[in-house]
């Protein structure tokens, strides 16, 4: 799928969270929003990611931004993440991975030597009005939280 560029409206889309609730992008219009898209709970490069976010969450939401974490999980092993690493903003569940293709976040990729299809470590900053401000592709899960924060010009 192709990438989203800044200036690009954001794709709407309505995904459940982990305690089963629907969670639209339209509803978080308004305030600027982080959507981090990674390959799998509890995984150590999702875990270092999400918990950079968690560490990270005062400022940014100081600042006026939203996160929210996307991936393939099923809704009761996103529950079970956040429940373990004290995660406190929400993670939705994308199974059929329709909106990491809209975002550009799934294709192929290297993983252990082999080509595989699969979630392409993404963030997304939406703007209050939907528009696309940032696009950051295929980044490490270490250190990309300061990246963002840096980029925002949150402290």
């Amino acid at each position: 799928m192709p990438r989203l560029e800044p200036g690009s409206p954001a794709p709407d889309f309505t995904l459940v969270d982990q305690d089963e609730g629907p969670v639209s992008l339209h509803d978080l219009r308004g305030r600027a929003v982080v959507l981090f898209f990674y390959p799998a709970a509890m995984t150590p490069g999702c875990t270092t990611e999400a918990c950079d976010f968690r560490d990270s969450l005062a400022p940014l939401q100081a600042a006026g931004y939203a996160v929210v974490g996307i991936s393939r999980d099923e809704p009761a092993k996103l529950r079970e993440f956040r429940e373990r690493d004290g995660l406190t903003y929400s993670l939705l569940s994308d199974p059929d991975h329709a909106v990491l293709d809209a975002y550009g976040a799934w294709g192929e990729k290297i993983n252990y030597g082999k080509t595989i299809e699969g979630v392409l470590r993404s963030t997304v900053v939406v703007d209050p009005d939907g528009i696309v401000a940032h696009a950051l592709y295929n980044v490490k899960a270490t250190g990309h939280v300061a990246r963002v924060r840096s980029l925002l010009g949150v402290g």
